[in-house]
């Protein structure tokens, strides 16, 4: 099976990297150049208003991505009727978009954690990287619900 924008992976136990220890990924971009993802399962130890910048936010629940980029924060939902700009990835789950809106509903309550999940950085395979790991058995397919 190939990798492909929207999918979810599981990491099985072939996956020798502690990183992704019962891990589940989605992968919000894969083309010829190799794929990005979000550890969507790994709640991060710090809450956003515990963030220097967001501190004068609601206290709201915030992802280990992944271990790239981890001075950025990246986010995915399923309300483009309130953040605007975001990129359709699956059935109802986009990818980004204008994160001032994101954080304005998050504080007026108008987003909720079955809404969006915000991630500190993210996952990232060069090209054919995924799909080697995916070959000797280290990602499989995921039946996880994103929002769940």
């Amino acid at each position: 099976m190939k990798p492909q924008t929207g999918m979810l992976l599981k990491a099985t136990a072939a996956l020798n990297d502690t990183n992704f220890e019962n891990a589940v990924i989605l992968i919000t971009e894969y083309n010829e150049k190799g794929a990005v993802g979000f550890v969507v399962n790994k709640l991060f130890s710090r809450q956003l208003n515990e963030l220097e910048e967001f501190k004068h936010s609601s206290a709201f629940p915030l992802y280990e991505g992944g271990p790239v980029d981890t001075e950025h924060l990246f986010f995915i939902h399923q309300r483009p009727d309130i953040i605007q700009e975001g990129k359709a990835i699956g059935d109802d789950v986009y990818y980004g978009g204008n994160f001032k809106q994101a954080i304005t509903a998050i504080n007026n309550k108008s987003l909720t954690v079955s809404d969006i999940k915000i991630f500190i950085g993210y996952c990232g395979w060069n090209a054919g990287e995924l799909e080697a790991e995916m070959a000797e058995g280290s990602w499989e397919p995921a039946e996880e619900e994103v929002f769940a």
